[in-house]
């Protein structure tokens, strides 16, 4: 179970076994990592502790030396004898406990289920593993795909409902509390439940700022502390920005970055460097190039397979970048989420497939994730952001960022998204409060547009324009567009948008740098003996896109993605 997890040789591993409670346990870790200490030991011997992931504590007497050091820290918290101990973990984690007196284990993962924890059944034995390969290797008769979970991968981006892509694979729900005796599973509980948040006494409106003005330095310290050196992952919306206004640069060593593309420095390297150069650190680009479309096809076979299948295989820039992120330091501080929590933004979104794409069999499935994904986003809008797109959608993303470098974002913790289940109702521009809280924290930061506002109006228009028309140069062309851009392909219009906003085409390059790779996986012989595609239309798209006069770029991902969760994850 180890070797499949062991995605670069740098990493520290370790196995234990303890015969009398039937414990079998392995890990792999970044060195020097937070987790980079197990087995984690009583002084009397009793207690065993292994845990991945962080814990950020809110103890404002915590140092780096303490629990902020290394998860030994985590060992007096967790084994203390009060039944909620569990709930004062921040952050995203998953571990074990064993208690060798009782021969008794305790399995548990963090509040919103983000670090993600697979598990099995085989009669009376369990099977748990922080990624789903390591199960598959253990066990070979798991590797097939479920239909469903295909299903909800295409319509959706991401497994839902903690299913996922192996029929007898599932994951644990959030902040659950599994207890084995003597190797038997006796009770599954949670320690938390996320009513607690949604029937909280509402904040006055008026009060939020001040409240948030008081919060963000101590939260975003805590998330800063760190044995290893730390930079931060610019972009140049709001929500990094936020972050610079509060962070101590002593705290860090004043090291930050942007990741960047081909054809132009794009506005968020621009506004990136000047935020940077504003605050006093260090600033480069991370960007793709020619090696990048060199390796393309073992970086998308590496996706797809370390992200267990449930990462489209256009994110491959991800690894090539985040692999160049750690060699300007091993833990990455980023924006992500801020824009859910602080502002209520929904990314996570599910529509039909392109007709024609799924075999006439398996579109009632399809149609079935469609209304699956319908009926779980009503409810609390926070609710669904924290323990729905985090652990199902975003995690995919997080599993490849995690395999490069030590990931946080202060956007998930506890105490600030306790705080927004407060006022979820505030009447104004939530953005408007954003760029106050900035101020407050930096005031020459506030002034700096962002790469889609915080300008004028004739040039806010003139960016959301201009954001838009970079989108349908990145995958978003809409058909009859895309043929006229044909028409006109002479004179290149392509030449005054593309790279303006993103620095991922992979539009274009289907059709450039990767077409024979395209080719080459998409019609082959294995390709169209799944079940799951039509192959006439495969070979329509492929051809078509191709030649430039139609727009199938997701469409393509999504079959060449599924193709290689066959190849890595039950064929080979």
């Amino acid at each position: 179970m180890l070797r499949p997890m062991q995605h670069e040789p740098y990493y520290v591993s370790g196995t234990y076994a303890d015969e009398d409670s039937q414990l079998y346990i392995a890990w792999s870790v970044h060195p020097g990592s937070y987790c980079d200490c197990m087995p984690i030991t009583s002084d009397d011997g009793d207690f065993v502790l292994f845990v991945y992931g962080e814990h950020h504590s809110n103890d404002a007497g915590a140092s780096a030396a303490g629990c902020h050091g290394t998860a030994r820290g985590l060992l007096p918290l967790i084994t203390a004898p009060q039944a909620d101990k569990l709930r004062k973990l921040n952050g995203w984690l998953h571990g074990v406990l064993l208690d060798r007196r009782r021969r008794r284990v305790l399995v548990f993962n963090d509040r919103s289920g983000m670090q993600r924890l697979y598990y099995h059944r085989d009669g009376a034995r369990s099977f748990f593993a922080s990624e789903a390969k390591a199960l598959l290797h253990a066990k070979p008769g798991l590797r097939e795909l479920c239909p469903r979970g295909v299903a909800d991968y295409l319509a959706c981006g991401a497994v839902l409902e903690n299913r996922t892509l192996f029929p007898k694979i599932a994951t644990f729900p959030p902040a659950s509390m599994w207890t084995f005796e003597d190797g038997i599973e006796r009770e599954r509980t949670v320690y938390f439940d996320r009513s607690e948040w949604e029937q909280q006494t509402p904040l006055d409106p008026s009060e939020l700022e001040g409240t948030l003005e008081s919060l963000l330095p101590s939260l975003i310290q805590r998330h800063a502390r760190s044995r290893l050196p730390l930079a931060v992952s610019l972009t140049g919306g709001y929500d990094t920005r936020l972050i610079m206004a509060y962070l101590d640069r002593q705290q860090t060593n004043g090291a930050s970055y942007t990741f960047g593309g081909i054809y132009r420095d794009c506005f968020d390297v621009k506004i990136a460097r000047k935020v940077a150069a504003t605050c006093g650190y260090s600033h480069q680009v991370l960007p793709i190039d020619g090696e990048f479309f060199a390796t393309f096809p073992t970086l998308a076979e590496r996706t797809v397979y370390i992200s267990d299948g449930n990462l489209g295989a256009t994110n491959a820039y991800e690894l090539y970048l985040n692999t160049r992120a750690r060699q300007v330091a091993p833990v990455k501080m980023t924006g992500s989420f801020g824009s859910e929590v602080m502002r209520g933004s929904r990314a996570f979104k599910a529509k039909h497939t392109t007709p024609g794409l799924v075999s006439g069999d398996f579109e009632p499935v399809i149609d079935e994730a469609v209304r699956s994904f319908d009926e779980i986003t009503r409810g609390n809008r926070l609710s669904f952001s924290v323990f729905k797109h985090a652990p199902w959608y975003y995690y995919n993303r997080l599993a490849i960022e995690q395999s490069q470098v030590v990931v946080r974002t202060p956007f998930l913790d506890n105490e600030l998204v306790s705080l927004m289940y407060r006022v979820q109702h505030v009447d104004g521009d939530r953005r408007e409060l954003t760029r106050r809280l900035i101020h407050h924290g930096n005031a020459l930061l506030a002034t700096m547009p962002t790469d889609t506002g915080n300008t004028s109006w004739l040039k806010y228009q003139l960016l959301q324009f201009l954001f838009q028309a970079d989108y349908c140069y990145k995958s978003g062309m809409p058909q009859w567009l895309e043929q006229l851009h044909y028409t006109l392909r002479a004179v290149q219009p392509e030449r005054w948008f593309i790279g303006l906003h993103r620095f991922q085409h992979f539009r274009v390059w289907f059709r450039q740098q990767l077409a024979s790779y395209i080719r080459e996986v998409l019609l082959d012989a294995r390709t169209a003996s799944r079940p799951y595609f039509n192959r006439p239309f495969v070979e329509h798209m492929v051809a078509r896109h191709l030649k430039g006069d139609r727009n199938y770029t997701d469409d393509i991902e999504r079959v060449l993605t599924v193709e290689l969760a066959c190849r890595t994850l039950i064929d080979a």
